[in-house]
């Protein structure tokens, strides 16, 4: 990737390795993967099971350090940053949608959107107040449909609607990226079409962009481009512009 592309693009990722190790074994999943994301793009990440495509996702959002390469978001390289600024930089500016949804159960589906707000109060990012938090958040669920869910526990709703919530809690804080990883992937297909329709009119809507890893072909066809994962890397051909 050449220095002039970094420019156009929100995040790049550059010759990324991750390893694990597993006893006495060092398995390395990631084998210097590469990746741009633009800015407004929404890109689609596919590959097998088993290619790296969420381990990839979790260095790219900052959730695990990669063993060899460098993230850059905004031009800024990211790891080398200490951990309390990375992890604000984080919350701030990168909305994750997980397929297990990852609610907290303790707490209602409006304390979960509000969350990343705590956060970022706490890391002094935002100025945290409660009770406007909460009314943008009862906003955000009457718009998603789930009006009468505020004060509902995961437990309490259904697979698409705690989808939503995770949707909402992802774009609470405004964010650059959203990251999805198989945000369908414990959903019928009428559910699951609903709640792609939400997601990808939110990030369209908000100028954001968007990195979805997904199996379903059909999805893959909404998205800007498409890339390819085999192995633990990007494929060099594999970067494919969808018509719309």
């Amino acid at each position: 990737m050449s220095q002039a592309t970094h420019k156009d693009c929100l995040l790049v990722a550059e010759g990324i390795r991750k390893s694990f190790r597993i006893g006495d074994r060092e398995i390395e999943i990631l084998h210097g993967a590469n990746l741009e994301l633009r800015r407004s793009e929404r890109l689609c990440l596919m590959g097998a099971s088993g290619a790296g495509k969420s381990t990839f996702l979790h260095v790219l959002g900052l959730l695990e350090p990669p063993t060899e390469g460098r993230i850059l978001l905004n031009g800024k390289s990211t790891w080398d940053l200490p951990m309390r600024e990375r992890a604000a930089l984080r919350n701030r500016h990168i909305g994750f949608v997980f397929q297990a949804y990852h609610l907290l159960p303790d707490l209602t589906a409006l304390e979960n959107i509000i969350l990343p707000a705590r956060i970022a109060g706490a890391y002094g990012t935002l100025p945290f107040v409660k009770r406007e938090a909460e009314q943008e958040a009862a906003e955000i669920l009457e718009r998603f449909g789930l009006k009468d869910r505020l004060k509902h526990k995961p437990n309490q709703l259904s697979g698409g609607e705690r989808q939503r919530v995770s949707i909402a809690r992802a774009l609470f804080l405004k964010p650059e990226i959203v990251i999805a990883d198989e945000p369908t992937g414990n959903l019928d297909t009428g559910t699951g079409e609903r709640v792609l329709e939400l997601l990808f009119h939110e990030q369209q809507s908000r100028g954001a962009s968007l990195l979805l890893v997904t199996h379903d072909e059909r999805l893959a066809e909404r998205c800007d481009r498409v890339l390819m994962m085999e192995d633990g890397q990007i494929q060099a051909d594999s970067s494919v512009v969808i018509p719309h």
